[in-house]
């Protein structure tokens, strides 16, 4: 696209229509939900049926797995087993191009297994095959009452959506640029798919729309303008977000402007995972989103300083990285075990400056000596002082200090609820 859209803001309430994903609520008032997808080939049914359960556990709450072939078909209900069989009920959903309508009609298995569907409008059939195979998975999707999120991606758009769209601006007298005329193509593309699918049976509370680009000021012009033309819950990601940095604060600069005016209901973050990376990165970047904005808590949150000429020792780096890792890989733990826990709130802090205070505001803080400063580590618990840490053993005493604040202030769940 050739032109930037304006993106003063304009805050958009959130839809009053809902859609149940197996046990996930997704619109209205209902909690933003972090999504994520494999990467693995879905007939490798114990490879994905693993990817899925550590995203699961890292807290995606939807895995979307690719439903490319016959063998990725007849695979999808085998995963969901195995996953049942873990213990793991999170909703799978399937992403279908070209041939959904094929797959799901040979294998109705894979239908019922599936949570959701996925559909790419650009990609369901082109000319007069489009709307019969499109109406095939929306058809199946009513018989099995399965969600259908309707997903429009830039890369590819509906040739024959964007060509009306261009020939009636073409028209005009004062003609749109052509990154507004894609724009455009994009949310038409959407909303009449939506209107299609309600015409062939599907409620409109089975519904959920998104329209990606991998721009980000595209990204926040396009769901500003979706969310004010439709009541359907919206999808958010930044498709093709890329790798790394790059890719984290594309996404995060994106979804956060839209998710602070009340836009988007269920997020993921595309990002390309590093050579020998975990995919479950991109879970963890929606979730500290959702978290730092205030949205959701997740697991609990480090507060540490970035360090300065008074910090020259990297120990408190080493601690923070520490303390942050070791919470995250509790969280499953805690998540079953304890309600509230994800609200605990911790600062590692590296000299006499901040550190005090910023130790004191945190529901457990610690300030560790500065460069030149008396060899002491001063923890705050709940705003006071309690415990002076020295030696070599300080990381894990402060450890030990976080799980018995865990153990005191969040009590375990009674036995049913576990």
């Amino acid at each position: 696209m050739n032109a930037s859209p304006n993106i003063s803001a304009a805050a958009v309430r959130r839809p009053t229509r809902q859609v149940r994903i197996g046990r996930v609520t997704i619109g209205s008032d209902a909690p933003i939900v972090v999504q994520s997808m494999t990467n693995t080939d879905t007939a490798d049914v114990l490879g994905t049926a693993m990817q899925v359960a550590e995203l699961a556990r890292a807290g995606s709450e939807i895995v979307r797995i690719t439903v490319n072939n016959e063998e990725a078909a007849k695979a999808v209900p085998h995963i969901r087993d195995r996953l049942l069989a873990l213990n793991m009920e999170v909703p799978l959903v399937g992403d279908f191009h070209y041939n959904g309508h094929t797959l799901l009609t040979k294998y109705p298995a894979c239908a019922e297994a599936l949570a959701k569907l996925r559909i790419n409008p650009g990609n369901v059939g082109a000319g007069t095959k489009r709307d019969p195979q499109f109406a095939a998975i929306v058809e199946i999707a009513c018989k099995y009452d399965k969600p259908v999120r309707i997903g429009v991606n830039w890369g590819s758009l509906d040739q024959s959506v964007l060509a009306r769209i261009m020939d009636a601006n073409a028209r005009l007298a004062e003609p749109r640029d052509a990154g507004a005329v894609m724009r455009e193509a994009l949310i038409v593309s959407a909303l009449e798919s939506a209107a299609k699918a309600e015409e062939y049976g599907l409620a409109g509370d089975r519904i959920i729309l998104s329209a990606k680009v991998s721009s980000v000021q595209d990204l926040v012009a396009v769901y500003r303008d979706l969310a004010r033309r439709c009541d359907y819950p919206l999808h958010l990601g930044l498709t093709e977000a890329g790798m790394g940095s790059k890719g984290i604060v594309a996404s995060t600069a994106a979804l956060a402007v839209l998710l602070q005016e009340g836009i988007g209901d269920t997020i993921r973050v595309s990002l390309t995972p590093e050579p020998g990376g975990k995919r479950t990165e991109e879970v963890v970047v929606a979730q500290e989103i959702l978290q730092t904005m205030g949205l959701r808590a997740f697991t609990p949150m480090v507060t540490a300083c970035p360090g300065c000429g008074r910090t020259t020792s990297t120990f408190f780096q080493e601690l923070a990285s520490s303390i942050q890792t070791y919470v995250r890989e509790q969280m499953p733990v805690w998540r079953e075990e304890r309600d509230g826990v994800e609200n605990l709130t911790l600062a590692v802090m590296g000299c006499v400056v901040n550190g005090p205070g910023e130790s004191k505001h945190a529901d457990i803080g610690i300030s560790l000596p500065g460069t030149g400063e008396s060899p002491a580590a001063p923890v705050y618990v709940d705003g006071e002082r309690t415990v002076t840490l020295r030696g070599d053993n300080i990381a894990a005493e402060f450890r030990a200090i976080v799980d018995d604040y865990v153990e005191r202030k969040y009590p375990k769940k009674a036995a049913s609820a576990v």
